[in-house]
C-alpha cells in the first residue's frame, strides 16, 4: 500500500525514533511493505519511517536504478565515517522542490539489522553511502535544511520558513 509521505513542518520528521525489536512485528512488516510500495511509487532513492508517520528506526534504499536491488535497514547507524568529505546537490521528498547543496563523509561504515535480526556491517563510498547518510539523518530528526551549504532550488521558501520561525 503506497502511504502519503510526510512534509516539512510536520512534527513526526523531528521526533525521536524507537528501535525496531525482534522478532519483527506484523506491523513492521507492513510497514516495510508498504514503505517499498511507497518509495517506489514516488520514483525515490531513499525513504525512512519518519517520512510515512511512523517513529521507527527503518529506512528503505532503492538504488535499483543504480544496478542494486532495494533493501531494508532495521535499526541502522553509522560506526564510522572517513575523512574525505564530498559535496552533492540533495532533495527531499519530505522538502518537494527544495534542493541544495550538502557536504558528507564520501565512506562510512554502517551496522544495521537484517529482516531477519541478523547484524549486517557494510562500508560504501559511493550511492549508497550517500543515500544511507541522508536516511538515517531522516531516523535522527534531521533534515537537509539544517544541513544545505547553498540552495540551488527552493532557498525562498526556506527564508520564509525562517520568517514564519518554522525553522
Amino acid at each position: 500500500m503506497i502511504l502519503p509521505i510526510k512534509k516539512f513542518p510536520d512534527k513526526v520528521l523531528r521526533a525521536p525514533t524507537q528501535a525496531v525489536v525482534f522478532p519483527l512485528s506484523p506491523e513492521i512488516k507492513k510497514l516495510t511493505a508498504d514503505m517499498i510500495d511507497t518509495v517506489k511509487a514516488a520514483d525515490g532513492i531513499g525513504l525512512a519511517a519518519p517520512q510515512v508517520g511512523k517513529s521507527v528506526k527503518l529506512v528503505v534504499i532503492n538504488l535499483e536504478k543504480s544496478g542494486l536491488e532495494l533493501f531494508p535497514l532495521y535499526n541502522p547507524r553509522i560506526v564510522k565515517t572517513g575523512f574525505k568529505k564530498i559535496e552533492i546537490e540533495e532533495g527531499c521528498l519530505s522538502l518537494p522542490g527544495i534542493f541544495g547543496m550538502v557536504k558528507r563523509p564520501k565512506k562510512v561504515s554502517v551496522e544495521a539489522y537484517s529482516a531477519s535480526g541478523q547484524k549486517v556491517v557494510f562500508e560504501d563510498d559511493g550511492w549508497v553511502s550517500r543515500v544511507v547518510q541522508h536516511e538515517l539523518d531522516h531516523i535522527n530528526g534531521t533534515l537537509i535544511i539544517d544541513l544545505v551549504r547553498k540552495y540551488t532550488q527552493g532557498g525562498d521558501v526556506v527564508k520564509a520558513w525562517k520568517k514564519q520561525k518554522l525553522l
